[in-house]
């Protein structure tokens, strides 16, 4: 049974809406009510690296993880935010926490001690460089004798 004719019931009653709309809008739009998605990814293949962007805006560099296990690229954040506010009647604190994770498993070409990364304008570069057995020949044209 999918998702979607779970959530799309039009027979059943306005209280079990109200009941089940959480759970609905969950399998609809791929959990919103959490608070942060995650980010989109370009990979894009240039002649001498693989280049990935992920757009991540809001967070620092800092709040980046880049792991490498083996052949698997992983990219993390964690952020949680704390607010308090204090008057003479009343105090109130705020908690926000969000983290994402996207793995990747990398060729075995790249070049894995030339990987860096670079955070700006709210994108995430991540430069995979390949090694130089793996980089394309230049093209060549071949008489026939």
């Amino acid at each position: 049974m999918s998702t979607k004719s779970l959530a799309k019931l039009s027979d059943v009653p306005s209280v079990f809406d109200d009941f089940f709309k959480p759970w609905n809008e969950w399998f609809d739009a791929g959990f919103p009510q959490s608070p942060m998605k995650v980010p989109a990814v370009n990979i894009t293949e240039e002649e001498n690296e693989y280049l990935v962007s992920l757009a991540a805006p809001g967070l620092k560099k800092e709040d980046f993880k880049i792991d490498l296990d083996g052949n698997v690229l992983t990219i993390s954040s964690q952020k949680e935010e704390r607010s308090e506010e204090k008057d003479k009647k009343f105090s109130r604190k705020e908690y926000s926490y969000s983290s994402f994770g996207r793995s990747f498993t990398l060729p075995e070409e790249i070049s894995q001690e030339k990987i860096t990364a670079k955070y700006e304008d709210g994108v995430l570069k991540v430069r995979l460089p390949r090694n130089e057995a793996a980089k394309k020949p230049a093209s060549k044209q071949i008489t026939v004798n």
